[in-house]
């Protein structure tokens, strides 16, 4: 037999090029594929399930109960307060911090001196830790020995118990999460900022947009869209999930002025051993979170320029 003759049966043992790369392909996402099922989407699966049943920490057996725990959320006042307090800490702290958060990225870009200095300063909530930064807070809004309340007292103003009053705590909250989110999103926005290209302000100022506040309006913020509709769903996530601060600092009190979803859960899986009922709160929570994404997408999508 020549040796022209065996070469195809040689060659066929071997993998074609596209079934390599596939391989490839496969090698390299499975990692990260497998992560994902057995971290995300099998631990989501089961607490889906948990919710339907009335399993408790410790219990050997439990019972199939249907939609009874989202009915006891929708009919308990307490569990009613904890979605209408989320809504309302997001509705406060996602719009104060983006829009803080692009006018400080503003100012540090044009500010030529101390840049690194007041972008360190901007930064530090965001570095720092959130359980010490809570317990700095608990002292400054102290009703009689906190700083602000003292600050008050010396243009004539009565300091309130800004932990306490269950009108005004969960404001308190939401300006403390402000406070936390407005670093991390200004450096977003001075990453946004930084990839617009200079020579667009020149030719803007060329065609009669002279003054910052029209350049602004011509080039900055279409060409920020991007980075706003991520700066947007980001913070509507960091809201959703605030905890360390309700815990540090109210417990979700008092009276349940402050509770929301996630200490709300907690609460109940993790000091009432409710599992079934806590995992109910986690479905409301993820569908609250995934309902919102989805709509800022749809309404942001349509101006965002991709360039």
């Amino acid at each position: 037999m020549s040796l022209a003759a065996i070469r195809p049966l040689g060659r066929s043992r071997w993998l074609s090029l596209a079934q390599r790369d596939g391989l490839t392909a496969w090698s390299l996402a499975l990692p990260a594929t497998l992560a994902m099922l057995s971290l995300i989407f099998v631990p989501t699966l089961l607490v889906a399930v948990l919710s339907i049943t009335d399993w408790q920490f410790g219990a050997r057996s439990f019972d199939w109960i249907g939609l009874e725990n989202f009915a006891e959320i929708a009919s308990d006042e307490n569990g009613r307060k904890a979605v209408i307090n989320t809504l309302i800490y997001v509705g406060v702290v996602m719009p104060a911090s983006v829009a803080l958060g692009l006018l400080a990225a503003l100012g540090v870009q044009a500010s030529g001196v101390g840049r690194g200095f007041f972008r360190a300063a901007m930064f530090l909530p965001v570095a720092s830790t959130l359980v010490a930064m809570a317990t700095v807070w608990q002292m400054l809004l102290h009703p009689s020995l906190g700083l602000v309340n003292s600050l008050l007292g010396t243009i004539g103003l009565a300091g309130p118990d800004w932990l306490s009053d269950r009108e005004l705590v969960l404001f308190t909250l939401a300006g403390i999460g402000i406070w936390e989110t407005v670093g991390y999103n200004m450096v977003l926005f001075l990453a946004g900022l930084a990839a617009i290209p200079e020579d667009l302000y020149q030719a803007a100022e060329v065609d009669g947009a002279g003054k910052p506040w029209e350049r602004f309006w011509t080039v900055t913020w279409p060409l920020l869209g991007p980075t706003v509709l991520f700066v947007v769903t980001i913070t509507a996530i960091r809201s959703f999930r605030v905890f360390e601060t309700v815990a540090t600092l109210t417990a979700g009190g008092p009276g349940y002025a402050s509770d929301v979803l996630v200490y709300a859960l907690y609460r109940e899986g993790f000091e009432y051993f409710r599992a079934g009922y806590s995992a109910a709160l986690t479905v409301v929570f993820l569908v609250f979170t995934v309902s919102l994404t989805l709509v800022k997408f749809r309404l942001l999508d349509r101006w965002v320029f991709y360039r």
